[in-house]
Order: C-alpha cells, then structure tokens, then sequence
C-alpha cells in the first residue's frame, strides 16, 4: 500500500521516478550513433510539422482542436535542436549538409507557422528554446559568441513581428483566437484576483483548505490544480479529485492565469517550490557539465558519445525554455500532459549521469 500514490504529489514522484529509470536504461542499452539520432530527430520534427498542421487545420475549419503544442512543443523543440546540433557535428567532419539543412529549416519553419497560429504560449516557448539552443551550440562548438546585441535585437523583432501578424490575421479573419492582445486582456482581468488568493492562502505546505474549490473536503494540498493527465487518472481509476467540464474555469484560476511558481506553490506549498526550482536547477547543472564532457571527447576526436551528445544538447535546451515559460509565464506549459513531458526532458538530461556497466559472461 505504501507504493501506492494517495494523492496527486505522490503521483507525479512515482511517475517521474518511473520515467527517469525508463530513460536510464534507455540511454545506455539502445545503440544511440549520431545517425540513429539524427534520424530520430528529423522524423519526430516532420511528425510533429503535420501534426500541427493538422490540428491548425480543424482549428480554421471550426472542427475543435485538440492543442497538441501544449505538450508536444517542447518535444518538438527537442527534435528540431537535436537536428541543429546534429548537423553542426557532420559540417565540422567535412559532411556536406546542405540538402539536409534544408529539410531541417523547413522542419523548423511549418512547426513555427503552424505551432505560432496555434498558441501564443508555444510562439514565446519555440523563441525562447531556439535562441538557447543556439546559445548552447555556440559554446559546444567554441564558435564565436552567440550571444551579441545584433541578434538579441534579431529575436526579439521576430517575436514582435510573430505577435503583429497574429493580431493581423485576428482581425482580418474575425477570429479572435488569433488575438495575442485578447489572451494579455483575459491576464489582465483575472490574474489579480488569481495572486490574492495564492498569496493569501498559501502555506509551508499546501494552502488554506476553505480557498479550495473544494473546500474543506480535500484537505488542502495536492488538490489537482497541478496535476498529471486527467485521462491518465482515470485510466487507472486513482480517487483524486478532477476539474471536470465547468469546473475547469475554476481551475484555470491557477492553471491559466498565474505563472507556475504561484501554481506550484499554491497547490503543494513554498517548501515543495523551493525543492522544484532546486532540482530544475540542479538538472541544468548537471546537463551543462556532462555536455562539457562530451565536447571534450569530441575534441579527442572519439566519436562515442556523438549521438548522447546532440540529444543532450537538445533535451537540455528545450528543458530549460519549457522551465523558464512554465515558472515564470504560463502555469499550463508544466501542468497536465506538459507536466508529463517535462519530466520526460528531464529524465533525458538527468539519465545521462547514469553509466550501466555490462558484466561479460
């Protein structure tokens, strides 16, 4: 009974302790070449190119949709970065990459058009994770500085420019779905009152039970606000108490309008969120100083560690845009299925510290 969650917390360390021992075993049985993840990486990123196109597709056509950016999009960060950083080792083996770059870039330019016209918040992630990415590229590869006023300029112009078409094309169609300013004066209306009652109720650990949705019935902590897949509750019949239909609006109360610090730190308590910001930082930590590693075996001129070392960058990568868009704008982009792959890219970074060692019979 013990290793049987009792509430959503409990959950969520179960599941992502189960996900970080899938990944270990992973990383170290299956033959990870750089061809293999090359492959891998440019089938995910033209996968997920038609996906989104796809769900745009029943957007535009009043079908529903089904928001795949939310928890797809970083995973479509990881592949388009893994490629990136896949076709920067093949130009420096002398390869000619050309025609690949211009499958990659094309990759690159659906899932930024597509995924854009999709969700403001998947625009902001998609930005921020390219711009880290190159960043971290850059300093793999000991080019030049990545970081200059040029191109800083560069990325945020793009940015504006990506907010002025869509509030263009909000207008010019009459669907208001596309409006970037509808979604910032929703914010606006609702964020205040979202962060007075995180402020005022939240405790070392959970939050006061009487500002709950569910009041004095739950208990006051781990009420659902952050959870993992309701269908992948249900699915296995766990009696956690789930925002269904209406109720939803009173999720998003701290779902949608608070970033995730407040979420987390509503839901769980400061205590749960110091440790949560804690580990996030200690994964980036120790992603960086493996990915130093590698390049020194780069360097050496083993190819070994080749294919780790480019998914490495691009797990790391999207982890850290992901962390950054989830904590600090968007509580949704960590919360439900994101929550789910955002455990998944950690384990991916984390898993890389673990070496298994073969016994020869």
């Amino acid at each position: 009974m013990m290793l049987i969650a009792q509430n959503h917390f409990q959950l969520i360390l179960e599941v992502g302790l189960i996900i970080l021992a899938i990944a270990i075993f992973a990383l170290n049985l299956l033959p990870l070449s750089l061809s293999v993840v090359t492959f891998i990486s440019l089938f995910l990123s033209g996968g997920f190119a038609l996906i989104f196109f796809g769900d745009f597709g029943l957007l535009i056509f009043s079908f529903g949709q089904n928001e795949f950016t939310h928890p797809f999009g970083p995973i479509a960060l990881l592949a388009i970065i893994t490629a990136l950083a896949s076709l920067k080792v093949m130009e420096e083996s002398g390869v000619n990459v050309v025609k690949l770059k211009k499958v990659v870039y094309l990759f690159l330019a659906a899932i930024t058009l597509f995924g854009g016209l999709m969700h403001k918040s998947f625009l902001l992630l998609w930005i921020i994770g390219l711009f880290i990415g190159y960043l971290i590229i850059s300093k793999s590869f000991r080019q030049k500085t990545f970081l200059t006023a040029r191109r800083l300029v560069i990325f945020l112009g793009l940015g504006a420019v990506a907010f002025g078409l869509l509030e263009f094309l909000s207008f010019v169609t009459g669907m208001e779905v596309f409006s970037p300013l509808l979604r910032l004066s929703r914010i606006e209306q609702n964020s205040l009152s979202s962060l007075r009652l995180v402020t005022q109720n939240t405790h070392l650990i959970g939050h006061d039970a009487k500002s709950s949705y569910w009041g004095q019935d739950v208990g006051g902590f781990a009420d659902g606000y952050i959870s993992l897949p309701m269908s992948f509750i249900l699915m296995f019949g766990l009696p956690y108490p789930l925002f269904f239909g209406v109720l939803v609006s009173k999720k998003d109360v701290i779902d949608y309008m608070v970033p995730g610090i407040f979420g987390y730190c509503y839901d769980f308590g400061y205590i749960a969120l110091v440790l949560m910001v804690l580990l996030i930082l200690g994964i980036i930590i120790i992603g960086l100083l493996i990915l130093k590693k590698y390049r020194i075996q780069r360097e050496r001129n083993n190819k070994r560690y080749l294919g780790r070392e480019v998914l490495l960058i691009g797990s790391l990568s999207a982890f850290i845009a992901q962390a950054t868009i989830g904590l600090f704008f968007f509580n949704r982009t960590i919360n439900g299925m994101a929550l789910l792959t955002f455990m998944v890219l950690g384990s991916l970074v984390l898993a890389q510290a673990v070496s298994l060692k073969r016994t020869k019979k």
